[in-house]
Parts: structure tokens; C-alpha cells; sequence
């Protein structure tokens, strides 16, 4: 199993963005698909999750602004970015998680300029 990411790039203050994460393979057992963004020199964070039933969660700097949603085959999942700030800056990191293992992809770089 494979997950690419993709969607990623250089935005203005204010702009939007919309990434994708594609899952390859078969992938049973899934309790959540989430978002993490690290950005320079920081840990990291976690963004957003949608569970298989559609139940979804977000971090406090990104509520009311990022939307999370997933294919009903549950292969793909985007994250919504609106009025993004330069602090939204990082690369983000899709993730699978599963009753047996956790699926993370490559990355893709979101770059928000003042």
C-alpha cells in the first residue's frame, strides 16, 4: 500500500489550496484518515481526521478554515485549505491509520507567502 500525496505549492496570504492523497492497494481495517503538517524546525501537527462513517475532527489553528472529506471507497481523502495564513506554512502528510498498521505518504510542500 502507497499514498500520494499531492496538491501541494506556493499560495498567497488569504488564498486556497486543496490537496489530495490517493491510497494504491488494497486497505481493510481503517479507523481514520488524517492529516499532519511539520513545518520548519517544529514537531509534528497534527491538522485534521474524518473517520469511514464521516465523523470529522480538527486542530485549533485550522478550524473554520481547512475541510476535510474522503471517497466513499475510502481510496482518497482531500484537505480543503481556505484563507490560508503563512503560519499554515509546512509540509503535509497524509495518514492511514488502521486496526493493523499506520500508512503515511511522502509529503507535499505548502508554501504561503505574506
Amino acid at each position: 500500500v502507497q499514498l500520494q500525496a499531492s496538491g501541494g505549492g506556493l499560495v498567497q496570504a488569504g488564498g486556497s489550496l486543496r490537496l489530495s492523497c490517493e491510497a494504491s492497494g488494497n486497505i481493510v481495517g481503517i479507523k481514520a484518515m488524517r492529516w499532519y503538517r511539520q513545518a520548519p524546525g517544529k514537531e509534528r501537527e497534527w491538522v485534521a481526521a474524518i473517520t469511514p462513517s464521516g465523523i470529522n475532527n480538527y486542530g485549533d489553528p485550522v478550524k473554520g478554515r481547512f475541510s476535510i472529506s474522503r471517497d466513499r471507497a475510502k481510496k482518497t481523502v482531500w484537505l480543503q485549505m481556505n484563507s490560508l495564513e503563512p503560519e499554515d506554512t509546512a509540509v503535509y502528510y497524509c495518514n492511514i491509520e488502521t486496526v493493523y498498521t499506520n500508512y503515511w505518504g511522502q509529503g507535499t510542500l505548502v508554501t504561503v507567502s505574506s
